[in-house]
């Protein structure tokens, strides 16, 4: 059989393809800046003086970007290592438990379980059917857990589009009496998709990748705007919160990623185009008698979901079957998390109270800026194919 030789790309979620956003990739976005990067920018000589320089300019574009303090931003290798960095703080505090949402990425799970083992308490809070928190599952969990000093509450669920309400979740935080909450949020899936006013937020601290955005791997941010006691010790860079020689070329191309891509009218313009798409496919999807939405009442326009990533299960055909079906027709999906793909294991929709069959039928759906309606119509034939052959 002759394979497609024309690709589409709905695997955004697990990384956003180059180029970057406006058609540049993010090798040639930080322009003359990039020949101020070799040097170490902890180096007292020339070269070393223009990189730090480079690499303090873009900590704060990247700042004025996302409307904090630039004293507030520290560079990581990506979003994982700065969920580790808050998470694995809490070592060295001798109190207080660690609450986690149930659908949180593996980054915070997996290290939640790690800490257990390591003789912290961790609890996940509850989710309801829609996989966002709800006030009463936070406030039960509040009540449960009275020593409880952090709690990771992502923004954007990664594998079903679920948008917790934050603002109503971290005001409840706040109200309850007691030893203040650490609010944490993994905002990978949501910065420059969805709208997020993070100083309004009042977050503790966030998470922030840039291949997720258009950007090279190996760069994100932690936003952090209390001091944290880091597990790991170095040669005192960022502050002291990340050591290791800082990777400025990567610094500057996120600060260029997240000014594009946080522009309010290029925000709104692409939210816009992302919903008009997300809603073709939902009503063809719904006309599907094999198909099954995840969660079931997800309706077209559904403000509780990014219009970017959609989960749907197929009867009769496991996620990975199904994958494999659409890579053959052109198509890259996937079933999850890029991070747990050899699991086989699907917690996210095991917590959302889906049955084991419905959640091993399950793929996710993830487009782009560059997403074209012509790719979503291609996509909705290529479906109807494979579940006639099926």
């Amino acid at each position: 059989m002759a394979l497609p030789t024309r690709r589409s790309y709905f695997d955004w979620a697990a990384t956003a393809p180059s180029p970057g956003p406006g058609g540049a990739s993010f090798a040639g976005s930080i322009g003359p800046a990039s020949d101020r990067a070799g040097a170490n920018p902890s180096s007292r000589h020339r070269e070393g003086r223009e990189a730090r320089a480079a690499l303090e300019d873009a900590r704060k574009r990247a700042a004025c970007a996302l409307g904090v303090p630039a004293k507030h931003i520290f560079f990581t290798s990506g979003g994982t290592e700065a969920n580790a960095l808050v998470l694995f703080s809490t070592l060295l505090r001798p109190r207080g438990d660690i609450l986690f949402s149930a659908v949180e990425h593996p980054s915070v799970s997996e290290n939640c379980r790690v800490l257990e083992r390591l003789g912290k308490r961790t609890a996940p809070i509850a989710v309801e059917g829609d996989g966002r928190i709800s006030a009463e599952t936070l406030e039960a969990a509040l009540k449960k857990h009275r020593e409880a000093r952090l709690a990771a509450i992502m923004a954007v669920n990664n594998e079903t589009g679920a948008v917790m309400d934050l603002s109503a979740l971290i005001r409840r935080v706040r109200s309850r009496d007691g030893a203040p909450l650490h609010v944490h949020c993994d905002m990978v899936q949501g910065i420059g998709k969805i709208p997020l006013d993070v100083p309004a937020l009042d977050l503790d601290s966030a998470a922030i990748s840039a291949h997720k955005i258009g950007g090279p791997r190996g760069i994100g941010l932690l936003y952090c705007r209390k001091d944290l006691e880091p597990l790991s010790r170095g040669g005192g860079q960022e502050g002291g919160m990340r050591p290791g020689t800082e990777n400025v070329a990567g610094a500057l191309a996120l600060a260029d990623c997240l000014e594009r891509r946080l522009a309010p009218d290029a925000l709104r313009a692409a939210f816009a185009a992302a919903r008009d798409r997300e809603r073709a496919l939902i009503r063809s999807l719904r006309g599907m008698d094999r198909c099954t939405l995840i969660p079931r009442d997800r309706e077209e326009d559904d403000g509780r979901f990014s219009p970017y990533i959609l989960q749907a299960a197929f009867r009769g055909i496991p996620g990975e079957v199904m994958a494999r079906a659409l890579d053959d027709e052109g198509f890259a999906v996937s079933t999850g998390s890029a991070c747990s793909s050899g699991t086989g294991k699907r917690p996210i929709l095991t917590a959302m109270g889906l049955d084991e069959r419905t959640a091993a039928e399950g793929i996710r759906i993830s487009q782009g800026w560059s997403t074209t309606a012509e790719e979503v119509q291609a996509l909705i034939g290529a479906l109807e194919k494979i579940l006639k052959s099926r």
